[in-house]
């Protein structure tokens, strides 16, 4: 895994923090949530794994979906968080009905229910899935 950092000064300013090169293993999704949790955004507990948790389910999508190594990019500006998880594969997420029994298929569920905003960005070489916390909606 490579790890990068930006951070430009001014009222606009915004800071990003990238992980590349990471293998689609599901030793990955802890790593993940601690590096964004070190980064120490959220301004309390309750915001802290909302964060989290919408960052492991990405990240574990990844994993089981798309089977690719993927990059995990955070930025953080004036008004929002904003999460994206960027792999190999072409193949769309899509929520899941299935029945309460089911052990998975909640997650894009959570995703839809717990941040602000989130899509799917479509390229020819994979797929980036992202989300988008408010700074306002308790968020450092």
């Amino acid at each position: 895994m490579t790890r990068s950092s930006r951070s430009p000064r001014g009222p606009s300013a915004s800071h990003s923090e990238l992980i590349e090169e990471i293998p689609p293993e599901p030793g990955s999704v802890p790593i993940v949530r601690q590096f964004v949790r070190d980064l120490e955004w959220a301004k309390d507990e309750d915001s802290d794994m909302r964060l989290s948790l919408l960052v492991s389910e990405l990240v574990t999508n990844a994993v089981l979906h798309a089977r690719t190594p993927f990059a995990v990019q955070v930025t953080m500006t004036a008004t929002v968080i904003r999460v994206a998880v960027t792999d190999g594969s072409t193949i769309l997420p899509e929520r899941r009905n299935y029945s309460f029994l089911h052990p998975t298929g909640r997650g894009l569920h959570l995703v839809d229910s717990l941040s602000d905003r989130w899509g799917v960005d479509l390229e020819s070489t994979g797929k980036t899935v992202w989300f988008e916390l408010d700074r306002l909606a308790g968020i450092a």
